[in-house]
């Protein structure tokens, strides 16, 4: 297909097409609800830290200075970037991985992933159109929201129209959403982290990415001790990373970029054109591990995320013994869809705080 082609019929007007996407995922409803659904940090605990909503606005801002540098399609990268989240469940990742089990234990193998949920957001449950479900994006969007991370052969797009042809590889702008959505959660999960009080400079600073990143600071006149030292180093880490990937992507980008965004032209089985350079991709990859093992897996944040999946798995069950515990729109779906997908999407819609409320009422919890 087209990068500009969509499934449906539709009016032109003044915008260009991918400003069109752009417009009709931030008028949604589901975009407005990434304000009240986690990253990694609860959105109750305080009003500093990032929400899939600001996560999604910082990737958006990453993509679109990638790709003017690359000479790219800022637009494209941006809609792409601001869609990519629309799926998360509330509570994180441990929300769409306990959805994910619960519906496989259901015997719906495809399970549930949040990238895909994404698209399914996109194309079947938003309604804003008489004739059709989802928000009718152009193919170049929708193809870069489900094929953003490699590899893309994944079981629950087996099925998908083959006109998405996942033996190839996205648009390069798709491609450079994935890698600004790495540097935006690295760098602000590390200052919410610090800010938290879960991980300490001390801890980071024995990474060698770190190293370099606090050079940077230093240099600056900044030191560790310093009030501003924090800010300086998320913004350091940022433009390293940003400036790695300019200078290591500029002759893939030439390469292969068109006129217009090339989409499911490039075999996936080559090497994905764009990038950090070895160096710098290596030492990220050592700085999410050591994120993992003392950020993500802190007994504080562990024990949140435990909360959210009890959660989810009381909201899965309750709705699955009694569907008259549903709204009425959940209901009418019942004769179209499986009440499992049904029930799945409905949780997966939720905002943390709906699904802690919506808990507390259906088990007589105080409110």
């Amino acid at each position: 297909m087209h990068p500009y082609e969509r499934f449906h019929a539709f009016q032109e007007d003044f915008r260009d097409p991918f400003s069109r996407d752009r417009d009709r995922v931030l008028h949604c409803s589901s975009f407005r609800r990434l304000e009240y659904k986690t990253q990694v940090f609860l959105n109750h605990e305080g009003d500093y830290f990032r929400t899939r909503l600001t996560h999604s606005l910082e990737v958006s801002q990453i993509a679109r200075t990638l790709s003017r540098m690359l000479g790219l399609n800022e637009t494209l990268s941006e809609v792409i970037a601001l869609s990519h989240d629309l799926g998360h469940t509330p509570f994180g990742h441990v929300g769409g991985d306990e959805l994910d089990r619960l519906l496989k234990e259901d015997g719906r193998v495809l399970g549930f992933e949040h990238n895909f949920q994404s698209f399914r957001v996109l194309t079947k449950l938003e309604k804003r159109y008489k004739d059709f479900d989802g928000l009718n994006l152009t193919f170049a969007t929708l193809e870069g929201v489900l094929k953003h991370s490699y590899p893309y052969k994944k079981p629950f797009l087996d099925h998908l129209d083959q006109r998405f042809r996942l033996e190839y590889h996205p648009s390069l702008e798709a491609m450079v959403v994935d890698h600004a959505d790495e540097i935006a959660y690295t760098s602000h999960d590390i200052d919410d982290g610090i800010k938290y009080g879960l991980i300490s400079f001390d801890e980071l600073l024995e990474d060698a990415l770190c190293l370099r990143v606090d050079e940077m600071v230093r240099q600056e006149g900044v030191q560790r001790n310093e009030k501003l030292y924090r800010h300086r180093f998320v913004a350091g880490l940022i433009k390293l990373l940003v400036e790695d990937f300019i200078e290591n992507s500029k002759a893939g980008a030439a390469k292969y970029r068109q006129k217009e965004p090339i989409c499911a032209r490039l075999n996936a089985q080559n090497v994905i054109p764009v990038g950090f350079s070895k160096k710098s991709a290596s030492q990220l990859k050592h700085l999410k591990k050591l994120l993992y093992k003392n950020l993500y897996q802190h007994e504080k944040i562990v024990r949140k995320m435990y909360a959210g999946k009890q959660c989810i798995k009381g909201l899965y069950s309750a709705f699955r013994e009694d569907v008259n515990l549903l709204p009425p729109h959940q209901k009418e779906l019942l004769a179209v869809r499986t009440k499992e997908r049904v029930i799945a999407d409905y949780i997966a819609d939720m905002t943390d705080r709906f699904a802690m409320k919506t808990y507390r009422e259906l088990y007589g919890l105080a409110l």
